[in-house]
């Protein structure tokens, strides 16, 4: 992989806008139809980008990542959001799921081998993926590191994040009774799963709130008012997974089965100031991965719109579309 600053130390500047030349609704069993969308270059080389969240959805900038001569760009939205239906559904909505749903799509795709981007959960769902059927990943591209585990689930939930935003923590703990907050999750699950719409939306909105107010090192304590479907979903799925540990088997299990996939080549591109994904599990994953390459991003937080983050995604895309015979994609 080429340093940091690739080819002639020019700055990278995001893709202009483009359509895709295919859109449908993919029928994957259990009730679920997934929007499916592709762009760019027919006979490019196939990349496939997961969203966040759980429950984010995937959007037209996402594609801007891409040169569209070099790549066959494939976005889809996960079970139960973004234009997928039934819109905010849990049920048969796993990580297991969503692992046979990419399967699925690349097999009607008729593509043999991409590189999977995947940002966030999306980055977990990429290496959970990868670690599944090593064989397709032809190498990974990831960004805000999320690795499933209960540490990073107590530094965001359980107060670590906190300490650094203590008036927007109080705003968001401040929803639940005192002798529930010791779990709050569990809290807002009885909440986000009540029966009550207007309770719903009211937690969703509360939960969707903290998240995106630290996403970006821009942020300057404003929670932004995320329109109520889109809340209810995206809480919702979210909550959902990490009420079951992501439905892993265990707590650390990506960290624990990275030999699988330590052959795959990689770049894992982190915010160093990232208040939702901290760097140190990027560090981790990193020890664990010697055929990755770390790029730690400074005066960046956890978007993906963050300039620093984007540029550097960029670059690695174009690295790698000079590489495609190594690809072997």
């Amino acid at each position: 992989m080429d340093k940091v600053a690739g080819k002639n130390n020019a700055t990278p500047r995001l893709h202009p806008p483009i359509e895709p030349f295919d859109r449908r609704m993919l029928d994957v069993g259990d009730g679920h139809r997934l929007y499916v969308e592709q762009s760019g270059n027919p006979a490019g080389i196939p990349v496939v980008v997961f969203h966040g969240g759980p429950g984010g959805g995937s959007s037209p900038a996402m594609r801007r990542f891409f040169d569209p001569d070099d790549y066959r760009i494939v976005l889809f939205d996960q079970r139960g959001c973004g234009r997928s239906r039934p819109h905010a559904s849990i049920d048969a909505n796993t990580t297991w799921h969503l692992v046979q749903d990419i399967e699925h799509i690349r097999q009607v795709l008729g593509i043999e081998r991409w590189i999977v981007f995947g940002g966030s959960w999306g980055a977990t769902l990429a290496l959970v993926y990868a670690q599944a059927h090593p064989a397709r990943v032809a190498s990974l591209v990831l960004r805000g590191v999320f690795l499933a585990t209960q540490a990073e689930l107590d530094w965001f939930y359980g107060g670590g994040a906190a300490r650094f935003w203590p008036e927007l923590w109080s705003r968001f703990a401040g929803l639940i009774p005192e002798d529930e907050r010791h779990d709050m999750i569990a809290a807002y699950n009885r909440r986000l799963f009540s029966g009550d719409r207007r309770e719903e939306a009211r937690y969703a909105k509360a939960w969707t709130g903290w998240e995106n107010a630290l996403a970006s090192i821009q942020n300057t304590g404003t929670m932004i008012d995320c329109p109520a479907e889109y809340a209810r979903a995206f809480a919702r799925l979210e909550n959902h997974y990490f009420k079951h540990g992501a439905f892993l088997d265990a707590d650390g299990k990506i960290l624990r089965d990275m030999p699988r996939i330590a052959h795959i080549p990689g770049v894992i591109v982190q915010g160093r100031h990232d208040m939702i994904c901290p760097p140190a599990m990027a560090w981790q994953l990193h020890q664990r991965w010697p055929s990755a390459d770390l790029r730690m991003i400074h005066m960046a937080g956890h978007a993906l719109s963050e300039r620093g983050i984007a540029d550097e995604l960029v670059r690695v895309m174009q690295i790698l579309a000079r590489q495609r015979q190594t690809l072997a994609v």
